[in-house]
């Protein structure tokens, strides 16, 4: 029983440990092939071809100032191409999980 009760407080312990490395970003969603130009795939503009090459299978990702992010789970972000949006997620390998995001 002593064991059963160490156990769960070691695994509730890991899982608000997990949450306490979430973090928030706030950048705008293009996609990977495009996001090498931070500056022209940040423009209020490339929101179209942004949708557009997303929708052929580009990856979604974030860009925030001059930084791309690149996202394990882009799918998240696919309805936000070209919007600046507000994302929380966990880094992990240089590579956000996104867990919210909001525009």
């Amino acid at each position: 029983m002593k064991k059963l009760v160490a156990l769960s407080i070691l695994s509730i312990s890991f899982l608000s440990a997990g949450a306490a490395f979430a973090e928030s970003y706030t950048g705008v969603v293009s996609d990977a092939m495009c996001a090498k130009d931070t500056a022209k795939a940040s423009k209020p503009e490339h929101a179209a071809c942004a949708k557009k090459c997303i929708g052929m299978g580009s990856p979604a990702v974030l860009i925030v100032g001059d930084k791309v992010i690149k996202v394990s789970n882009p799918t998240k972000l696919n309805a936000y191409a070209g919007k600046t949006v507000t994302v929380d997620g966990t880094m992990s390998n240089g590579s956000l999980t996104v867990a919210s995001v909001k525009d």
